[in-house]
């Protein structure tokens, strides 16, 4: 084998690698605040290790740029982070509780506020 084609065999794998703990993460983790933070992460950097290894494949293998593999990286990199941020967000807000275990809520004195605001009621 390669250079090249043991690079597209550890980027798939260590995809593949980063695909299972996400889904591992969304079974094994207690609340939603957890889940989203390991689906956030991991399939973010699973998708973007997958493409990037088939975008190698077609560019070595069979000469083809495919510009649509790029795009894919680009839009996964910059929407499912913030897709995360989105929801728990919106979890947080509608009062989805945090697990027991958890040991700090860092955004209590944040919407704190924002309920007691007198701009809010009116």
């Amino acid at each position: 084998m390669t250079a090249i084609e043991w690079t597209i065999v550890i980027l798939a794998s260590v995809g593949t690698i980063f695909s299972f703990g996400a889904g591992l993460g969304i079974i094994r983790f207690p609340d939603v605040y957890s889940r989203l933070h390991a689906t956030g992460k991991n399939a973010t950097a699973s998708v973007i290790l997958i493409m990037s290894a088939t975008f190698i494949y077609f560019l070595i293998e069979h000469n083809m740029f495919i510009g649509k593999i790029l795009l894919t990286i680009l839009f996964v990199f910059l929407t499912t982070p913030v897709a995360a941020l989105l929801i728990s967000r919106s979890a947080y807000r509608i009062g989805v509780p945090m697990d027991k275990s958890s040991v700090r809520d860092e955004m209590k004195p944040y919407y704190d506020n924002e309920k007691s605001s007198p701009a809010k009621n009116e």
